[in-house]
């Protein structure tokens, strides 16, 4: 059987590595914010080529923290793509903002910037843009927009580590780029965290205040915050693994350009594009009886998974929210949508052996 993942597998050619580092937490005597998660907040800033990151405990949180750190006013709007993990979503509501679902472009499965003009309304304050599946947005055309309307950019990076637009770095075009550090992401921790950066020096500031109950002196609060942290053994994992990702993304580059070298027509493949440099997180293809080839698949020793099933309007836990949207594009994605194995414990012969079952499909 060949595994859509196996973190065990991805994981244990850094484990002399981790069982090094953990000791070192461990007989440290601090865990909460101390010097492995200045470590790591340098040496992501110093990777992403930005002034500052700052650890917090998830890639919602990050998202959450940004958009509370602008001071928005209830009920204002930001707009977001249809197509996006329900976490964008619940983060807008969490800050106590609207969400605004724009359409995707059906190929690269993005936000579509020549739809955004059209839902800005006065209450409109930011666009918060996910790049999908390792590959960024068309941010050129939505900052442009942004800048026209003097919107902020936040961008959601939890699936993006290391993924460029013209040489720019994912999360440092926005005023935010918001990572997830879940497990089975490029750069995965082995539990949760989150990370924002920004080179706005009073911004991170403000994040480091929110994300420690409002506090920047102990025991004064001068803030509403939240209990948000990076902890040190996370934050030391990811310091280990931070140093083979462009090794990571690399190897998955070579197991994608095997799927688009070899597949067969018959299956819609992700766009490849002058000017971006995908991290395939996520290698997703469509097919209109997509059902049916991932149980084939099963049946022939291949585990998929589908990213995602279900739109975000579709969910009942934001029933209500967006009353009265029709989202087609999004809709067929989630019924078309397909994620092959594509991990760094991939092989090449495995990818092939993937490539020979769909083929006969």
């Amino acid at each position: 059987m060949i595994a859509y993942e196996d973190l065990k597998k991805v994981n244990s050619r850094f484990f002399d590595e981790y069982s090094d580092v953990f000791k070192r937490v461990l007989h440290s005597g601090w865990y909460i914010l101390g010097q492995e998660v200045t470590q790591f907040e340098l040496d992501f800033a110093h990777y992403c080529k930005v002034k500052h990151c700052v650890g917090v405990a998830s890639g919602l949180d990050a998202l959450v923290l940004a958009l509370k750190q602008f001071s928005f006013s209830a009920g204002d709007e930001v707009i977001m793509p249809s197509n996006s993990y329900i976490a964008s979503v619940l983060s807008v509501l969490h800050a106590g903002l609207k969400p605004v679902l724009v359409e995707p472009d059906i190929h690269s499965y993005n936000i579509d910037p020549t739809l955004i003009e059209a839902a800005i309304t006065t209450k409109t304050k930011a666009i918060l843009v996910v790049h999908l599946y390792g590959k960024m947005c068309d941010m050129n055309a939505i900052m442009a927009v942004a800048a026209k309307y003097n919107l902020r950019v936040i961008e959601d990076c939890a699936q993006s580590h290391g993924a460029k637009y013209r040489g720019e770095m994912a999360g440092t075009i926005g005023d935010f780029g918001a990572y997830s550090f879940y497990p089975t992401k490029n750069l995965g921790a082995l539990g949760d965290g989150g990370a924002l950066i920004t080179n706005s020096t009073p911004a991170a500031q403000q994040i480091k205040v929110l994300r420690n109950y409002g506090s920047s002196v102990k025991y004064v609060n001068d803030e509403v915050g939240y209990n948000s942290r990076l902890d040190e053994v996370q934050a030391a994992f990811l310091g280990v693994k931070l140093k083979y990702l462009d090794a990571i993304n690399a190897h998955k580059r070579m197991l994608a350009s095997i799927y688009l070298s070899e597949l067969k027509e018959r299956f819609i493949l992700p766009v490849v594009s002058n000017g971006y440099e995908d991290v395939y997180h996520i290698f997703a293809i469509r097919h209109h009886d997509r059902d049916r080839l991932r149980g084939y698949l099963l049946d022939n020793g291949v585990k998929t998974e589908v990213h995602y099933p279900i739109s975000p309007h579709q969910q009942k836990a934001v029933k209500g929210v967006f009353t009265g949207g029709i989202f087609p594009i999004a809709e067929e994605i989630q019924n078309t949508v397909l994620s092959l194995p594509i991990s760094f414990a991939h092989t090449q012969d495995e990818i092939l052996q993937v490539i020979d079952i769909l083929n006969k499909f």
